[in-house]
């Protein structure tokens, strides 16, 4: 019965609304010029799942699924922190601050989605893992990209990021060049009168905005949806790194790094120092 009222509500009659521009637009099968699946290119995308091994593996496909996912959500996070981070730079504080918290909410989603792949026992993982070197994780040009943007610029990644096509090295190599995150937000501290020179003089104007909310509230605000966005991340790799231990130990990694080892190294990575270092200084 259900299924026959959704489609009952599916084959309505089509209406006719007009646009902003005074023209008709069918709405309903009727208008025939999209299908869910040719819009969202559902073929295409379904066929993105190829596993390597032979016999498939159970567990080789929501490996998969789980990495190419975290793909298509690093790219709606570029989208988003790219235009909080030319919107800052015009010397806007209000729309960044809803750009931060959309990717606070996806954030949250990408650590949440480590769940999934630790239903994927240890030996479930080995049963095909071999056939992955050298892919690895460490390989994700977006991922950089986004560690670029927030303001953890380090060339020695392109350089390590062989298999990097052209068109993503350049990629890469722009990020390098352009603002930061980081670079928006002394840019709103600039334009408010606030010295952003030196470490000492951005620490003042911290302090300054911090004690009088009344008058810099936007400004706090801004500051603290990038420690938001720091902390995400750092909780991001607290997961990531225990799920690696839980599947495969100190074993080396896929690519030909240590690991786990390596992982941990990065743990302390803070995208804004000045920021965490403030509270020390209320």
């Amino acid at each position: 019965m259900a299924h026959k009222l959704w489609t009952t509500a599916y084959v309505a009659p089509v209406t006719q609304v007009s646009t902003n521009a005074g023209e008709d637009r069918s709405f309903g099968e009727a208008g025939a010029r999209l299908s869910y699946g040719s819009y969202l290119h559902l073929p295409e995308l379904l066929a993105a799942q190829v596993l390597e091994s032979d016999p498939p593996a159970h567990d080789e496909l929501l490996f998969i699924t789980v990495h190419q996912v975290y793909e298509l959500w690093f790219g709606q996070l570029l989208h988003e922190l790219d235009d909080a981070r030319d919107r800052m730079l015009a010397g806007d504080v209000d729309d960044p601050r809803q750009r931060l918290r959309r990717s606070h909410v996806i954030t949250r989603l990408l650590i949440e989605q480590i769940d999934v792949l630790e239903t994927m026992t240890p030996q479930d993982f080995l049963s095909f893992r071999n056939l992955l070197a050298p892919a690895s994780g460490f390989q994700s040009v977006q991922f950089r990209e986004l560690e670029f943007l927030s303001g953890a610029k380090e060339p020695a990644y392109v350089d390590r990021l062989g298999h990097a096509t052209a068109a993503e090295r350049a990629r890469l190599l722009k990020r390098l060049e352009e603002p930061s995150l980081w670079d928006g937000f002394l840019h709103l501290l600039s334009g408010a009168g606030f010295g952003v020179s030196t470490v000492d003089d951005r620490r003042s104007g911290l302090v300054t905005i911090s004690r009088d909310r009344a008058a810099h509230g936007a400004l706090w605000d801004m500051a603290e949806a990038l420690v938001e966005h720091d902390e995400l991340w750092a909780r991001w790799r607290m997961r990531h790194v225990l799920m690696v231990e839980r599947q495969i130990g100190t074993k080396s990694g896929t690519g030909g790094s240590s690991g786990a080892p390596y992982l941990r190294t990065r743990l302390d990575m803070r995208f804004y120092p000045e920021l965490w270092d403030l509270r020390s200084h209320l």
